[in-house]
């Protein structure tokens, strides 16, 4: 018999449950890999259930790997022979095995996001289509939410001449994969689900092949997913799903948490079961991550609870600039590894990649090593290295590399052949690629559209390297590069989240190339690109003792002793744009985003926040996060500075146990926090919503101010939200 006596009784009704649809919400740390893996050994165990019958799902190739481990470990060679892997692992499985009665051949290729663009991008050209205006990337991810609706091209609605286009090129597409044999990871589920629906006999081979099956992270799958496991569950019924709807952080990415929460709508008599007993954080942690995600009013009600310490302070630190809060993260890593911590104990979160720039210079100044997970180093990503292999052939026109680099980077048409022709040339005369351009009769050597396209890029070159040696600022250089190179158009026309990360990407290169002339007024292109390179080229610690850096986003599913959350400012974290008039829901995901940031938090969480921060290439006051705001004051403790003018360093540091806004200041010696001078019929001025006029004020915690504003109406603002008119 399988030994359940180290389960909580939470844990053990989930794993003894007997049969039909189970639904878990498992809060975070509460143990849910630990419930499926105990709930597949049971069932085999003591319902003598064949191992192969069971199907465990799961998203990342590393849960699947922990979870074959755990059944490895409880159940010795039955344990490997359960099916456990990934959606997409699981369904092309199936495919290979099931598909050819639905026209899927057992030996297809699987395409990848780059194989999916290359292709996209060719019937693009065939259909002869302008790939400025239909950006191939954008048109693949159009393609790839169609498939998560589990929508073929004659499915698409097309109220517009954009979805027509779509359907166009969606219908060649599929018709090019299928004369390629091959499917991309879209396909992979789609294609299932829709074998599962039309297709007699594979339905009949896959569904009565499993007669569990089981479900992790529940609250990131999509339509198609859904659709997925409630098929392959029809004739049994024997459906256990494990989430956490307070964790769905991916809706930008077609998750859906309706579909955790509405479950018992799907499936009327299934068993529900909380996980709320917290293993991972102390009690003041967990209450401060419980006081946030409360706020939140479409979520299943649950509050985690834990056996551990009271635990620290949770330590809110007001800092003067990012500069000033990398140094922040600089001093606690150094002042931890003084009480025995390891550099690997501490993780340092940020919102967006563009923020881990400043905070990636200070480790390295003090030869600290980290590791960024979820990303790469600020500068090695290709946006990047493109700008900067840009502003190397504009102070070395010799250096062939770069320029191969960007030659045709954005695209401008210049095919491989003709760049081969061109290394050719090179070669046979001995010279450099750009002698090569600037010679008018080795062009005549090309077509005319080569010939056409290759001049182009020489004048664009040519004026780029004029803007260089006019002895603008370095940040004006890198401004009028990035407009003029066309990256910023070709970004801003592929509308996607990922498109918007590298365009603040290319947007925080400015702001450094600014800030590095700033701190050497002197200083040269040359000089700032020799910075640059010096900080790249150091070696990199493939392993051992490292600082962890990651976005919010890339933390979910993991823990560390000490958590640094930064940048916690609105229009930073809450991202910008977020307005909770307009879209309720994006805020609700934000503050999923926090208390995923808080519950990695094992012993330590510190919370920081810039009184001014520069950011994609833009300085701004910063209003502390209203995340911080809702903290229970008991459990956190705030250091800062009085100080009329955030531009000064404290002369000396303070501690407070009282709201943030008891002492920051928010403009030139102003402060509304203490309701000072507010009163009905006085003028105040809020960020985004300009000068209004105070209709009322409400004491409390934090106190409150509603006020009329022109074109806005009368909103209800946090006093220190405010400032005079």
């Amino acid at each position: 018999m399988l030994d359940l006596s180290s389960l909580n009784s939470r844990q053990r009704e989930a794993v003894i449950h007997q049969g039909g649809p189970l639904v878990v919400f498992a809060g975070a740390g509460s143990g849910k890999t630990r419930v499926i893996t105990f709930r597949v050994a049971q069932l085999i165990a003591a319902h003598d259930v064949a191992p192969w019958r069971i199907l465990a799902v799961t998203f990342t190739n590393k849960a699947a790997g922990e979870m074959r481990a755990r059944l490895l470990n409880l159940l010795g060679e039955q344990g490997a022979a359960v099916q456990v892997g990934t959606f997409h692992a699981t369904c092309a499985r199936l495919l290979r095995r099931h598909g050819e009665s639905s026209g899927v051949s057992k030996d297809f290729t699987i395409y990848d996001d780059q194989d999916q663009q290359a292709l996209v991008k060719r019937v693009l050209r065939d259909l002869g289509l302008d790939e400025k205006r239909y950006q191939p990337k954008a048109m693949a991810g159009r393609i790839n939410r169609a498939k998560q609706e589990v929508q073929g091209p004659d499915e698409i609605e097309t109220p517009d001449a954009w979805s027509e286009v779509v359907r166009r090129v969606y219908t060649t597409y599929e018709e090019r994969l299928r004369l390629a044999n091959a499917l991309d990871f879209g396909d992979l589920i789609y294609r299932t689900v829709r074998a599962l629906d039309s297709d007699e006999a594979f339905r009949d081979e896959v569904v009565g092949r499993f007669s569990h099956v089981l479900v992790d992270e529940f609250q990131d799958t999509n339509h198609a997913q859904f659709r997925l496991v409630r098929l392959l569950s029809e004739g049994h019924r024997n459906l256990c799903v494990v989430g956490d709807d307070d964790q769905s952080i991916y809706r930008w990415r077609g998750a859906d948490r309706r579909n955790i929460l509405d479950f018992r709508a799907s499936f009327p008599d299934a068993t529900l079961v909380k996980l709320e007993q917290n293993y991972r954080s102390t009690q003041r942690i967990l209450r401060a991550a419980n006081a946030v995600i409360a706020r939140n009013t479409d979520r299943e009600p649950k509050e985690l609870w834990t056996d551990n310490p009271e635990g620290d302070a949770i330590l809110v630190v007001r800092t003067m600039d990012e500069r000033d809060e990398a140094r922040l993260v600089l001093r606690g890593i150094r002042e931890l590894s003084s009480q025995g911590h390891r550099l690997s104990d501490v993780a340092v979160f940020y919102r967006t990649h563009a923020q881990s720039r400043v905070i990636e210079e200070s480790l390295r100044s003090a030869n600290i090593g980290y590791r960024i997970v979820g990303g790469m180093r600020f500068y090695d990503r290709a946006e990047v290295k493109d700008l900067l292999a840009y502003l190397r052939v504009m102070t070395n026109p010799s250096d062939d590399m770069s320029l191969l680099r960007i030659i045709n980077t954005p695209s401008r048409g210049i095919g491989k052949s003709t760049i081969t022709r061109l290394l050719d040339l090179a070669a046979q005369y001995g010279q450099g690629l750009t002698d090569l351009l600037d010679d008018d009769a080795t062009l005549a050597q090309f077509g005319s559209a080569a010939r056409k396209r290759l001049g182009a890029f020489r004048g664009l070159m040519a004026g780029l390297r004029d803007v260089a040696a006019s002895g603008a600022p370095l940040g004006e250089i890198g401004a009028e590069l990035v407009h003029r190179s066309g990256y910023a158009e070709m970004l801003q026309h592929d509308d996607t989240p990922e498109a918007d990360a590298r365009f603040q990407n290319l947007q925080e290169l400015v702001a450094s190339m600014d800030e590095f002339q700033r701190e050497r007024p002197e200083c040269t292109l040359a000089e700032f690109l020799e910075n640059v390179t010096l900080q790249t080229s150091a070696d990199e610690q493939v392993g051992g003792d490292r600082v962890t850096l990651m976005t919010v986003h890339a933390a979910k599913g993991l823990e560390f002793p000490v958590v640094m959350v930064t940048g916690l400012e609105e229009q930073v974290f809450p991202f910008k744009g977020i307005d909770p008039w307009e879209d309720p829901e994006e805020l609700e995901e934000e503050r999923r985003l926090a208390y995923v940031a808080f519950t990695r938090a094992e012993q330590r969480l510190v919370l920081s926040f810039a009184a001014v921060r520069r950011i994609f290439g833009q300085q701004r006051v910063g209003i502390p996060s209203r995340f911080l705001t809702e903290l229970p004051p008991e459990d956190i403790e705030w250091i800062g500075a009085r100080s009329s003018s955030p531009s000064h360093a404290p002369a000396t540091e303070e501690r407070h146990h009282e709201p943030a806004e008891s002492y920051i200041d928010y403009s030139e010696g102003s402060d509304l926090s203490d309701l000072e001078g507010l009163r009905r019929g006085v003028q105040v001025r809020h960020p985004k919503f300009g000068v209004g006029e105070v209709r009322e004020v409400m004491q409390g915690s934090p106190p409150r101010v509603s006020v009329r504003f022109s074109g806005w109406g009368t909103r209800t603002i946090i006093a220190s939200y405010l400032e005079p008119a």
